[in-house]
């Protein structure tokens, strides 16, 4: 343990997210996770590339993430890689939510998965607003525009 450096602050950002939707409002939302989860999620075995987020008779899942076992995880004890969790929020908060959602071509879509200040894992999730064909190139124009300049500027100087 002494060699092996523990990693501060792992993000995994959900990447597709931030191209496929405009985000309106984020919310921090714990998450219930098996231990051997925890422990494969701090070894980076995450992946957050499909996940969307769900109101089911009030609760708040998350589903389609992906968490791979670890290989010292005993087989008798692993868990499904793609389960339904479950998201820990107040139930303002879900009300608000789904007050939201139930409006036109508004979801819920998860970030970013990280662990906090007291070393818990959280999510942000989002809602969020599906982004049409025109508005991702846009978004592509504008993000080589500042990539070029950027460059540009590193060059003269």
């Amino acid at each position: 343990m002494a060699n092996k450096e523990i990693k501060k602050n792992l993000v995994f950002k959900n990447r597709k997210a931030f191209h496929d939707f405009t985000i309106l409002e984020t919310l921090e939302a714990g998450i219930m996770l098996e231990g051997s989860e925890v422990k494969a999620i701090r070894d980076g075995r995450v992946n957050l590339k499909d996940t969307f987020v769900r109101i089911i008779k009030g609760e708040v899942f998350l589903l389609n993430m992906h968490i791979s076992h670890l290989s010292t995880t005993h087989t008798t004890y692993r868990p499904d890689e793609r389960k339904d969790r479950k998201l820990l929020l107040h139930a303002k908060q879900i009300d608000k939510m789904y007050s939201k959602v139930t409006k036109d071509g508004i979801t819920l879509v998860a970030l970013k998965l990280y662990f906090n200040d007291k070393n818990m894992v959280k999510v942000q999730i989002a809602t969020a607003q599906g982004k049409k064909l025109h508005d991702k190139r846009e978004d592509l124009k504008t993000k080589t525009m500042l990539r070029e300049t950027q460059q540009a500027l590193k060059s003269y100087k």
